[in-house]
Order: C-alpha cells, then structure tokens, then sequence
C-alpha cells in the first residue's frame, strides 16, 4: 500500500534539505516541493500570516510512521505540521515503485 505525507516549511532550502535526507534514508521515493503558498494559521494563540513551501512525499504504507518520526526530528520548525495517510488506491506501477523501497530494489 501506498502512503503520503504533506508537511509545509519556511523556503525552499529547508525543503529539499529535508526531501535530500528522507530520499538517502529510503524513507521516501520522490518529494514533490510546491511552490510558495501563503499560510493563515494561529501558533500558540496569536493569528499570523506567513509564505512557506509545501512538500508532498511519497512513501510505502509500511515506512510510514518512520518516516513522519524522521521528518519531525530533522525538520527546523519547533512543532512542525506532519500530516501522513494511506492512499487507498495507486496505480499498480506506483504501487511497485513505493514497494522497492522495502524490498531494496529500485524499479525507477
């Protein structure tokens, strides 16, 4: 089974800082890094506004509460938001390609 994992971060860098990691730990197969998004949020009672970047990593269902756990703790907010789910429906090919990543192969 296939799993996602949506987290936003300040800029670009941190990103694919984070993405560079998670891809050498074979936490996750691809990071798709999204373009600046404005973010309306309330942090520790106070309503602020601020631009981040969004990622959306794919993984394999059995990685991910590894993975959420890794993220968490290399990622440079203080309390980041990590949201991680199952996809209950992948392409058969997509599927095999999150796969490899606990089998060991690489079918990319």
């Amino acid at each position: 089974m296939s799993a996602l994992i949506w987290c936003p971060f300040a800029d670009e860098a941190s990103a694919e800082a984070a993405a560079d990691r998670l891809l050498d730990e074979a936490l996750v197969a691809c990071a798709n890094i999204l373009p600046p998004m404005r973010s309306l949020h309330v942090w520790r009672g106070e309503r602020r506004e601020t631009r981040e970047v969004g990622v959306l990593f794919k993984t394999d269902a059995a990685l991910l509460e590894r993975a959420i756990a890794r993220l968490a703790e290399i990622h440079p907010y203080e309390t980041p938001a990590v949201l991680g789910w199952r996809a209950d429906a992948a392409a058969a090919a997509t599927s095999d390609w999150l796969h490899s990543l606990v089998q060991g192969d690489d079918l990319v």
